[in-house]
């Protein structure tokens, strides 16, 4: 969908013969270029580039591997861009792209650790690969014994894992999203997606790139698969999910649900607007004030 009016009117701009593909984040670098991933096993991972606004779609990327499954895409300007899968022979898969999502490369290996069994990503709000600056990239994980994030400051030749203190040790469980607002300073959200189980600590933040994190002092009081820095703020960040919308004003360190709706994935852009969608065809624009700051 695709809005120009500030949400008051939404067009339908999907690719054709799209029909059936799950669309799990797109990445716009203007009002007439975007780059979107459809994901799932084998062919259902797929990459479309737009340059007129979604008038038209060229599907750029079609995974031909039974074993990969595309979780997220980012990019670090409107050329240099990656895509991650779950693992593949023990190791997550990283495509590459250097001309703003027209053609797709698979970086070696050699320098991704090794996945813990059943680690994988989440294809949940986009936001399990994310980018600051033009070089440093977060991958988030779950499903494995420890939820990691793993950072490259190479744009995914070489990657470091470490160890986030969001619950893991089963399928439905790890950090679902991401946001950095520097090369530094970042949140990661996540716990457990099934409705009714507990997610005792659902965000945790850090400091040094993400070579170290620590618990919120006070989290979201349940799971949540997205987060975003409000722009120009500094400290403040907005987290979302199935049970509300959350809102930090000291960098990740303590939340205060003020929504209730139900919203999957969160964004801002470089004006301060800032928007949420969610189940049934949920889109909401945030009204900032005294309440989120």
């Amino acid at each position: 969908l695709r809005t120009t009016d500030g949400g008051r009117h939404w067009r339908d701009v999907s690719p054709a013969g799209a029909a059936g593909l799950e669309f799990r984040d797109i990445e716009a670098f203007d009002r007439r270029r975007a780059v979107a991933l459809s994901i799932g096993e084998g062919e259902a991972s797929r990459v479309f580039r737009t340059d007129d606004g979604g008038a038209t779609w060229t599907e750029s990327f079609r995974n031909t591997d039974a074993r990969a499954f595309y979780d997220c895409l980012t990019f670090f300007d409107h050329r240099h861009g990656l895509a991650m899968s779950d693992p593949v022979d023990g190791r997550f898969r990283v495509l590459s792209t250097s001309d703003g999502g027209r053609n797709w490369r698979v970086l070696p290996d050699a320098g991704m650790p090794e996945a813990q069994p059943g680690e994988a990503g989440f294809a949940a709000s986009g936001q399990c690969l994310v980018s600051a600056g033009d070089r440093d990239v977060w991958l988030a994980t779950g499903g494995g014994a420890t939820a990691r994030v793993l950072h490259s400051g190479d744009r995914g030749l070489t990657w470091k894992a470490s160890a986030s203190p969001i619950p893991a040790g089963d399928p439905a469980r790890g950090v679902f999203g991401l946001a950095f607002r520097d090369r530094t300073h970042g949140i990661a959200v996540g716990g457990d997606y099934r409705a009714g189980q507990e997610s005792a600590d659902a965000a945790s933040v850090t400091g040094d790139g993400g070579r170290s994190w620590r618990r919120a002092d006070t989290p979201p009081p349940a799971y949540r698969s997205g987060v975003t820095w409000l722009p120009h703020s500094g400290r403040s960040a907005l987290a979302v999910g199935p049970t509300g919308t959350d809102v930090t004003r000291d960098g990740g360190r303590s939340w205060r649900t003020v929504d209730t709706g139900s919203y999957d994935t969160v964004d801002c852009a470089p004006d301060g607007g800032c928007w949420a969608a969610g189940e049934k065809g949920r889109v909401a624009r945030l009204r900032q004030g005294p309440a989120v700051g």
